[in-house]
């Protein structure tokens, strides 16, 4: 719950500094000269590229929320097996363990979105967040696919 308060209050934060900034792009544009119109065009674009990006991000925490609260009604979800450090870190051969066993997993599955959803956990814990990240969307596409 935490994570998702932090997440809206920035995500609050950035759509309010992206009306400031559009805000200055109008103001800007409003002077008529050449340069001011064409730097007021420019500041205008980049709230555009920031609130596309947003809207995106946020679509794929939601699709990967109603995944996880699917596979645990299945009781899919993975255990927790990973050793943790004294710091409570996870522990790095610990994470590569599961890992080769969720992408042995996958491999044998490749069309099973649980399994992508699985791996994704699994590349998270490895530190390895741009590949979780695709694996979580293999899944999302996969489960939108293929709906119950």
């Amino acid at each position: 719950m935490r994570a998702k308060l932090t997440y809206f209050a920035l995500a609050a934060a950035l759509v309010a500094y992206f009306v400031l900034v559009g805000s200055r792009g109008v103001l800007l544009i409003e002077q008529g000269t050449v340069l001011t119109v064409t730097f007021g065009v420019a500041v205008l674009i980049l709230p555009l590229i920031g609130l596309w990006f947003l809207w995106k991000t946020t679509q794929f925490a939601r699709k990967a929320g109603k995944l996880a609260a699917e596979l645990e009604a299945e009781g899919g979800l993975p255990v927790d097996e990973l050793k943790r450090l004294p710091s409570g870190r996870i522990d790095r051969d610990s994470a590569d363990e599961v890992f080769a066993r969720r992408r042995a997993e996958t491999e044998d599955a490749p069309n099973d979105w649980r399994c992508w959803f699985r791996l994704a956990v699994a590349y998270h814990d490895a530190r390895d967040t741009p590949r979780a990240r695709k694996a979580m969307q293999r899944a999302i596409a996969l489960r939108e696919r293929n709906p119950v």
